[in-house]
C-alpha cells in the first residue's frame, strides 16, 4: 500500500498540496482526477520520491520514503515502473533497446533473459516485429505501447501513469485504456493513473480520487465518484462552467 499523510508542498510560496491524505490499495487501479493546475503530476512525483514534501509523510509498503539516502531510495524505486506523459523514449535507441534499458540498468538478468522479457513485453502490448525500429518511425499510439512495455518488462509491483492518453485520438485512447486494463489483469500490479479523460477513466479505474485545492476532495469507487453530490466533483465530471471550480486560472 502507498500511504500519504498530511502532505504539504509549495513552490515559490504557492501551495500545491495542502495537507493531502491518500491511501492507494495494493493490486488495484486508482485514478487521480481534478482540474488542470491542481498538482496531480506533483502528487505522482511524491509517490516515487522525485519530489519531497515540505511536511507530511509518504510510505510505500509501510516504509517512509522521506529523506532517504540515494541508495535506499533507489531500492524503493525498484518496485515502480512509470509511463510518462511524453513517453520519454530514447530517440537514439531502437524499440528493443528502449524496453531493455531498465532491465540492463537495474537487474542482473543475462542477455538471453533480457531478450525474452523484452519480446514478451512487446507481444503483451500488441507490438510484434518492430523491435528494430526507432521512436521517430512510430505513431503516437505505438510510442505509448512501447512505453508501457518498458514499464511492465521489469515486472514492477507498482506502475504510475502520468496522463497516458494525452494527445491521442479517441480510438487510440480507448485502445490504450483497454491495454492498461488487460496488462493489469495479467500482472496484477498496483496502478496509479493521473487522467483528464472523463468519463472514460471510470471504466478503467476501480478507485478514483478527486484532487482539488491541494486536498483529496473525495475518494471512493468509480461508481461512487461518478454519482457524487459534491458540487466541485459534479461540475468537473459534467464540464459545466457553473460551480466552485474557476475555469480561468
Amino acid at each position: 500500500m502507498i500511504r500519504l499523510r498530511n502532505v504539504h508542498k509549495s513552490f515559490g510560496g504557492q501551495k500545491v498540496l495542502d495537507g493531502l491524505d491518500l491511501e492507494v490499495p495494493d493490486g488495484k487501479i486508482t485514478a487521480i482526477i481534478g482540474p488542470s493546475g491542481e498538482g496531480k503530476s506533483v502528487l505522482l512525483k511524491h509517490l516515487i520520491g522525485l519530489l519531497q514534501p515540505d511536511s507530511g509523510t509518504v510510505e510505500v509498503d509501510g516504509e517512509s520514503i522521506i529523506d532517504l539516502r540515494r541508495s535506499e531510495l533507489n531500492r524503493i524505486r525498484e518496485k515502480f515502473g512509470m509511463l510518462f506523459q511524453n513517453v520519454a523514449l530514447f530517440d537514439s535507441m531502437t524499440v528493443y533497446e528502449n524496453v531493455a534499458f531498465p532491465l540492463q540498468e537495474k537487474t542482473s538478468l543475462t542477455k538471453e533473459e533480457i531478450r525474452e522479457r523484452v519480446m514478451s513485453a512487446l507481444e503483451d502490448v500488441g507490438l510484434k516485429n518492430i523491435e528494430d525500429k526507432f521512436p521517430d518511425e512510430l505513431s503516437g499510439g505505438m510510442k505509448k505501447r512501447v512505453g508501457l512495455a518498458r514499464a511492465v518488462a521489469p515486472n514492477p509491483k507498482i506502475i504510475l501513469f502520468d496522463e497516458p492518453t494525452t494527445g491521442l485520438d479517441p480510438i487510440i485512447k480507448r485502445a490504450i485504456h483497454q491495454l492498461i486494463k488487460d496488462t493489469h489483469a495479467k500482472f496484477g500490479f498496483t496502478a496509479v493513473i493521473v487522467s483528464h479523460e472523463i468519463p472514460e477513466i471510470f471504466d478503467v479505474a476501480q478507485n478514483v480520487a478527486m484532487l482539488f485545492q491541494g486536498k483529496i476532495l473525495q475518494y471512493g469507487s468509480s461508481e461512487n465518484i461518478k454519482n457524487s453530490k459534491d458540487p466541485a466533483i459534479k461540475q468537473f465530471i459534467s464540464g459545466s462552467l457553473d460551480g466552485p471550480i474557476q475555469m480561468m486560472r
